[in-house]
């Protein structure tokens, strides 16, 4: 009867299962193994400011709570998502009690760093570097980019990474003798909840709470993969539309496109709808690697995908994505050249810092008479009443302007024969060039 009246929340899973102790942490051997750096930073007891970085439910709060521990420090924590700099004043208001009264130093956590703004972030500066405080920032965005330069250089950035499939497992056994030893999963149920995990520790206690749940109003004990499909509401993958997760997985795409690898590219690809992304982006950027990696190589890329863009507006999803992924494995397999695209910006780059170079004389335009007795147009030579309908030997470049040669097309698809012909091209200049100067 006495827990009618227990209004004390549930301990969520991840909060109970929490490691107490270096040794029950799972994963992150990189930082945590024999001689690495944070296993030399709990071994050596003095502690550093530093940011951890990784995605979300890799233990970055976990390592905070034992530094705090291992070095005998009162743990202050902040999420940057609520707090500000009244917040932030009170801490270090907290943290100078804690040394005059106590002796003790404090470990400030900051969990989600990158939502301070830069004033947020400068009011934590003059305590971390007069020592009253040992900071430890949490974020799963690129510090580089959302962390100040000046606190940034304060802190040592620690790489978190996401929890392998049999690290998982390890959570998972871990998690049912503690607390679920009275179910019974098969190995295909276990594969499906490490799956949709997706190296997310928290997420993985999650799950493995609502299959309890799911499993008690069933009045089951045995687990399939059927009934955690059919019974647990599983989200699409870890997928940050924003941040560097976002622009990693975008990079692989691209990179796959060009390294003309149809697979991995339809994988990137379906990763990032699976995640959410907008097709109408992919499509923008599809669009885009057409004219970067392919050009004229292949003239008819640009066409499929912008086909294949229009589709998806015709049809929406998920139909119209199958004509993206299509659009996806016919640039993966056309010939590329970037011949096109560094011409470009070559010619960009010479344009901005050069001179205002005149239109020559014979090719400016000559409308009136005034402009035609100033010799506007006079000698141009009308390409199409010369033999190829080519004038050979014809400038058309500024005067004194040498001829930059940008354009190289490449031996490869429809630029080989382009190559070929301005092979020709040349030649006739020369053989034109040549005759005059006789």
């Amino acid at each position: 009867m006495a827990d009618l009246f227990n209004t004390a929340p549930r301990q969520p899973l991840a909060e109970a299962l929490r490691p107490k102790s270096l040794s029950e942490v799972i994963g992150q051997s990189h930082l945590l193994g024999e001689g690495k750096p944070l296993r030399l930073a709990f071994e050596a007891g003095k502690p550093h400011s530093m940011i951890l970085w990784g995605p979300p439910g890799v233990g970055k709060t976990t390592l905070a709570r034992l530094m705090a521990n291992a070095f005998d420090s009162e743990f202050i924590a902040l999420s940057a998502v609520f707090a500000g700099v009244k917040d932030i004043r009170a801490a270090m208001e907290q943290a100078q009690l804690n040394l005059d009264q106590h002796g003790r130093s404090t470990l400030l956590f900051v969990d989600e760093i990158h939502r301070f703004n830069k004033s947020q972030q400068d009011a934590l500066l003059p305590f971390v570097e007069s020592g009253l405080v040992t900071f430890i920032g949490a974020t799963t965005e690129n510090p580089s980019f959302e962390v100040n330069s000046a606190l940034l250089s304060r802190a040592q950035v620690y790489v978190l990474k996401s929890l392998a499939d049999e690290e998982l497992r390890q959570l998972l056994d871990k998690a049912r003798a503690a607390v679920f030893p009275h179910l019974d999963f098969d190995e295909l149920a276990i594969n499906t909840l490490v799956g949709h995990a997706d190296g997310d520790a928290r997420r993985l206690l999650n799950l493995l709470e609502q299959t309890d749940t799911a499993a008690a109003s069933s009045g089951v004990t045995h687990i399939d993969a059927a009934f955690v499909d059919n019974a647990l509401t599983l989200n699409s993958r870890r997928f940050d539309k924003g941040g560097d997760n976002f622009y990693d997985q975008i990079s692989a795409l691209h990179k796959s496109v060009r390294g003309s690898h149809p697979d991995a590219a339809l994988y990137w690809f379906c990763r990032m709808i699976d995640g959410g992304a907008d097709p109408r982006y992919l499509a923008r950027r599809i669009v885009r690697m057409a004219w970067e990696d392919i050009g004229l190589a292949d003239p008819r890329a640009a066409q499929v995908v912008n086909d294949a863009a229009e589709t998806y507006e015709r049809l929406g999803s998920p139909e119209g994505e199958l004509a993206l992924g299509q659009a996806v494995i016919y640039l993966a397999m056309a010939a590329k050249s970037n011949a096109g695209y560094n011409a470009f910006n070559q010619a960009m780059a010479f344009v901005r810092k050069d001179k205002s170079r005149e239109v020559p004389v014979h090719l400016r335009n000559a409308p009136t008479r005034l402009m035609k007795e100033l010799g506007y147009g006079h000698e141009y030579r009308y390409a199409h009443d010369e033999p190829n309908a080519y004038a050979a030997g014809e400038t058309y470049l500024p005067d004194d302007m040498p001829e930059p040669g940008w354009y190289k097309p490449v031996p490869r698809g429809l630029e080989s024969k382009i190559a070929e012909k301005l092979d020709y091209l040349r030649s006739l200049d020369r053989l034109a060039r040549g005759a005059e100067k006789k």
